[in-house]
């Protein structure tokens, strides 16, 4: 019985973050309010407070959900069998493949983690994780040879994380973005960095045309 209404619960924070998110991708963060996140959801007000307070515990329910759930895909990627056919379905899942749904929810976190301390330290938090295990896969890759093994990690995750991001904001604030037309060059510049093309900007020097 016990572990029937453990299950009930997560069920029911499950129903809520999915219809959080949906409000705040359709209506805005500060637009979208907890009676209208109650209605969405299909439960009482008195219900929803039993599981979340406030929009921001929302916000952590859903970054945590997120989190958990990339970490998991990126854990599960058959990095060391195929790491450049890997690379790239996973390049096509977050650049073109994710929902407008879930790029607007991401747009607005991060235009309100500009103002609201609580919301950019999840955010931060958030990125911080994603970013630490896609460095450790790329070490992976390099001390099985499938990179370059001199490159600066740190540098070109940030640049990864910067692109996937600028996607992101131009695919929810403007309707007419083709994000599979700008697939193949994210992929091919992706290469280039990971081949060693970056370490020719060292010293500002020029990017080599090879790779």
């Amino acid at each position: 019985m016990r572990k029937a209404n453990v299950q009930l619960q997560s069920d029911r924070r499950a129903e809520i973050l999915a219809a959080a998110q949906r409000c705040f991708a359709r209506s805005g963060f500060h637009q979208a309010s907890m009676q209208e996140i109650c209605a969405e959801a299909g439960m009482s007000p008195g219900n929803l407070y039993r599981y979340f307070s406030s929009k921001e515990e929302i916000i952590v329910g859903i970054a945590e959900r997120d989190r958990a759930e990339v970490l998991q895909q990126l854990a599960s990627a058959n990095f060391k069998g195929d790491f450049w056919g890997t690379f790239a379905a996973l390049g096509r899942h977050h650049v073109v493949e994710r929902s407008d749904e879930e790029v607007g929810l991401c747009s607005e976190i991060m235009a309100e983690s500009r103002r609201n301390p609580e919301i950019a330290r999840i955010f931060q938090a958030f990125d911080a994780d994603v970013k630490a295990r896609l460095i450790a896969i790329l070490r992976e890759a390099a001390a099985r040879g499938d990179i370059a093994p001199d490159i600066d990690f740190d540098t070109i995750v940030t640049m990864l994380m910067i692109i996937v991001d600028g996607v992101w904001w131009r695919r929810a604030v403007d309707p007419k973005f083709n994000a599979e037309a700008v697939l193949p060059l994210f992929l091919h510049l992706t290469g280039h960095m990971l081949r060693g093309g970056a370490n020719a900007l060292r010293g500002g020097g020029e990017i080599s045309n090879e790779g």
